[in-house]
């Protein structure tokens, strides 16, 4: 059954860093798009980044353009998140997410199957 497990929230200082995994077992990785989403509390779910698994092709908000950099590992079935320079503003459960597309798309509604997130905090 394919299934995706995010890991790596916590609690970090504005400034600081976290690198978030998915891993997404059950999955020809290659197939699909994958992307990671957040929601802070009282927000809509923002797309944050997504990657073609099949030729690495990435996408970000604007958000968070030069401060986070997904990559994935298609023989690990994993899909990073690297987030650095991070902001009070970034706080909010991250939730990976993947889509059988071809193009790249930040649109929630394109995303099939979602994992059951990690919580991000920033704060001082």
């Amino acid at each position: 059954q394919a299934q995706l497990v995010e890991s790596g929230g916590g609690l970090v200082q504005p400034g600081g860093s976290l690198r978030l995994s998915c891993v997404a077992s059950g999955y020809t990785l290659g197939y699909y798009v994958i992307g990671w989403f957040r929601q802070a509390p009282g927000k809509e779910r923002e797309g944050v980044s997504c990657i073609s698994a099949s030729d690495g092709r990435t996408l970000y908000t604007d958000s968070v353009k030069g401060r986070f950099t997904i990559s994935r590992d298609n023989a690990k079935k994993t899909v990073y998140l690297q987030m650095n320079s991070l902001k009070p503003d970034d706080t909010g459960v991250y939730y990976c997410a993947t889509a059988p597309l071809t193009w790249l798309s930040l649109a929630s509604a394109a995303y099939r199957n979602w994992g059951q997130g990690t919580q991000v905090t920033v704060s001082s």
